[in-house]
């Protein structure tokens, strides 16, 4: 193994709203000699990197990737061979559906030193902007948090979404959009009612946040008639019945 000068920060960037980034974060991202970021990291996170860093874009959104998982990951080990600060900047949280987990072990492997800082992931974020509460005691003591976006070579072939349906009050979505069709299809199949409440939220904690709300049987037509896309958080159950009373109440963006 090489001898390394530097320390790789796998640092979560949160979901959008630069007054989420933590303190260690920001403080962090002052001080970086290089900044390897992802596609949704929000313009306002990006101007507290130091000016003097170099930056390079690894982002993965679906259908244009700028550098593939294996490439990302030699670069974040080349460049701790010659700086001393290498951030790893990842929309929300690394180990939520971030691949930091994976990065992490590769740079542990290769005798590279790695730290995580974690980030607000958007599961919650997004939902709280948008005046739902996951849990309510009137409505929810659980929630799961899935994938809606399977990588090919999974340790297993698909998410269990009649477990999901039949195990949790909350279900909450990520990278879900494109498989809408499916998930709900597999939902209502497992058990779920078709007027049970859905929520998409679009851009969760930024200022051109986005909302559609309907229910298992209809939002697949309201997703088409309003050509909403993604990325978009889906949170299905029955707390999403309270956007409409705490809504008015949301946060307003830094």
């Amino acid at each position: 193994m090489q001898q390394c000068l530097g320390k790789v920060y796998l640092l979560g960037a949160g979901p959008g709203d630069p007054g989420l980034m933590t303190v260690k974060g920001k403080t962090l991202l002052e001080c970086a000699d290089v900044v390897i970021y992802d596609a949704l990291v929000s313009p306002q996170v990006m101007a507290m990197i130091n000016p003097c860093a170099e930056q390079i874009h690894a982002g993965k959104r679906r259908g244009r990737h700028s550098l593939v998982q294996d490439e990302t990951t030699q670069l974040l080990i080349e460049k701790a061979q010659t700086h001393a600060i290498v951030v790893r900047l990842k929309g929300g949280d690394p180990f939520v559906f971030g691949r930091g987990g994976e990065e992490m072990e590769d740079l542990v492997r290769a005798g590279v030193p790695v730290e995580v800082i974690p980030g607000i992931t958007s599961g919650i974020a997004a939902p709280a902007y948008a005046g739902i509460p996951l849990t309510h005691r009137a409505h929810s003591s659980s929630v799961t948090f899935v994938t809606g976006h399977e990588s090919a070579g999974k340790y297993r072939p698909a998410v269990n979404w009649k477990a999901i349906a039949q195990g949790s009050e909350t279900i909450v979505i990520y990278m879900g959009i494109h498989n809408m069709p499916y998930i709900t299809a597999q939902l209502l199949l497992a058990g779920l009612a078709v007027n049970t409440p859905i929520a998409l939220v679009r851009w969760g904690t930024r200022a051109d946040q986005q909302e559609l709300v309907g229910t298992l049987g209809s939002i697949l037509t309201q997703i088409e008639e309003s050509g909403f896309e993604a990325p978009a958080i889906a949170v299905i159950g029955s707390v999403v019945s309270l956007h409409e009373t705490l809504s008015g109440c949301r946060p307003i963006v830094s």
